[in-house]
């Protein structure tokens, strides 16, 4: 198994997102975003199938597009996740709508990328931003960035509670969703550093359990 690059938890069952910092577009406190409608979602899905034309004329291979879904929130502005065998891209509308042309350029090159190289290659075989990623993004001519600043004014995100969790080297802060999986055995995490897999800490100030 890949190791990923340096951070904190990854998820063995493949996922990844992208956090990019939106444009000059400037909501006031309080208001919220309107998400991208019909029209703008139909350009996005429509730049998702150019990049993959375009890695398919540079590989000489064809790459069907995937389902491509608008219903991520919170700081992540896009994400490629297997589902089984099943393999989806979802982008964040309410992100798109502070900056839609940014994230035209970044996001959806991104997602795309995650998917041609799980297609070629298949990501448990490949570190998530590995060699096989950038060489990707250079292919479309996009930036090989794997996180940036973000600012959710006027987005919305769910408030998750929080539980600890150790490995072998420290200890991590995992949202609800991710202990619940993890408690009903549907997932695994493993720490970036160490490559330890995560163990429940319990309540705060517990002793950290055995890698």
């Amino acid at each position: 198994m890949a190791k990923p690059p340096a951070g904190c938890a990854w998820c063995r069952d493949s996922w990844h997102n992208e956090i990019v910092k939106t444009g000059d577009e400037t909501s006031r406190p309080g208001t919220t975003v309107t998400p991208i409608g019909a029209r703008r979602r139909q350009a996005v899905i429509d730049a998702t199938a150019r990049c993959l034309a375009l890695a398919g004329r540079e590989l000489d291979c064809e790459f069907v597009l995937p389902p491509v879904r608008f219903d991520l929130k919170g700081c992540a502005a896009g994400m490629y996740r297997v589902r089984g065998e099943t393999g989806e891209i979802r982008y964040n509308p309410w992100l798109f709508a502070r900056d839609f042309s940014g994230h035209l350029a970044t996001t959806v090159p991104h997602e795309a990328a995650h998917y041609i190289v799980d297609m070629l290659h298949g990501l448990r075989r490949t570190r998530p931003h590995g060699r096989e990623w950038r060489r990707i993004m250079h292919l479309l001519g996009a930036e090989a960035r794997a996180t940036g600043g973000y600012d959710l004014d006027g987005v919305p995100v769910r408030r998750l509670r929080r539980f600890d969790y150790a490995c072998a080297c420290g200890r991590h802060s995992l949202t609800s969703i991710r202990h619940r999986r993890i408690q009903d055995r549907r997932r695994r995490y493993y720490c970036r550093r160490c490559g330890g897999e995560l163990v429940y800490a319990g309540a705060p100030g517990a002793a950290p359990g055995p890698a």
